[in-house]
């Protein structure tokens, strides 16, 4: 009865004969736990199938979602971030751009791309969690107001996709007073009579919602998303009191009137293009 006896103990496969998964083949979902195979999730706009919490996701999914085929020009793709308060925390502001280009692939933390939503012309500015955790520094505010001066001169509406931590501290001033700057861009916009569509997606916080992310005709979210300014944490040390359940999620934010409505991402699209047609 020795076939099934264990003769030595232990299983010992030569490096060279193990199999391993590609990298990136599998994802785990953040609330359920379960495995995602990544064909599936792009199939399913990147959503997962089996609690429908909404993935983090870049500009590149965004726009493979919302344009028509993945067909759009990118606009301004070749603008840098300078260091004009010549920033040193533990390397130099430069290289940490660097790194980040190199890590990311992205010039900075915005893209933005004209192209066709459901037939209908579009230009949308989506930024990037993974580059420099999707702060606002001076190529996101240059990008924003060209890409309006671009719908203006072409008589398009804009739609941007807010995914930030807040303003960049490296640039200090130079980041908040693109508050100002993109929020007069858009002033501009509203007299041209083009309509302005604000997405808040999971993070959406700080500088950045104090100014272009909820000044919106219409502004939405996607489910379960966080949308605020200061962190809960700042906020309860502040009022010194315990925070109601659910506070800065998107839920939260809708019934408190500062959201139109909020969205599946696999409704996205068909959404949008009807609210253009309507204003159109």
């Amino acid at each position: 009865m020795s076939w099934f006896k264990r003769e030595k103990a232990g299983i010992s496969t030569a490096t060279a004969n193990k199999k391993e998964a590609p990298d990136g083949m599998w994802n785990k979902c953040p609330t359920c736990k379960k495995p995602l195979l990544h064909l599936e999730q792009v199939e399913n706009d990147y959503v997962c199938q089996y609690c429908d919490h909404h993935l983090r996701i870049g500009s590149k999914e965004y726009f493979s979602i919302l344009f028509d085929n993945n067909e759009f020009t990118e606009l301004f793709p070749n603008l840098n971030s300078g260091d004009p308060l010549e920033f040193f925390d533990s390397k130099p502001y430069p290289e940490r751009l660097k790194e980040s280009q190199a890590k990311t692939g992205l010039k900075d933390a915005i893209r933005s791309g004209h192209g066709k939503m459901n037939g209908k012309d579009i230009v949308i500015a989506c930024m990037d969690f993974s580059f420099i955790g999707g702060s606002m520094g001076s190529v996101v505010g240059e990008k924003i107001a060209r890409s309006i001066d671009y719908c203006i001169e072409h008589k398009i509406p804009f739609m941007l996709i807010s995914k930030s931590g807040g303003a960049r501290m490296m640039e200090a001033a130079f980041s908040l007073m693109q508050m100002a700057k993109t929020s007069a861009k858009l002033a501009l916009l509203a007299q041209a009579g083009l309509p302005y569509v604000c997405l808040l997606t999971d993070p959406t916080t700080g500088g950045v919602t104090a100014s272009y992310a909820m000044l919106g005709d219409v502004n939405i979210a996607e489910p379960g998303a966080l949308i605020g300014f200061a962190g809960p944490r700042v906020i309860k040390e502040t009022i010194k009191k315990d925070l109601p359940k659910g506070f800065q999620t998107s839920e939260f934010v809708l019934e408190h009137g500062f959201l139109d409505f909020i969205v599946d991402r696999r409704q996205l699209k068909d959404k949008v293009a009807t609210y253009l047609k309507l204003v159109g």
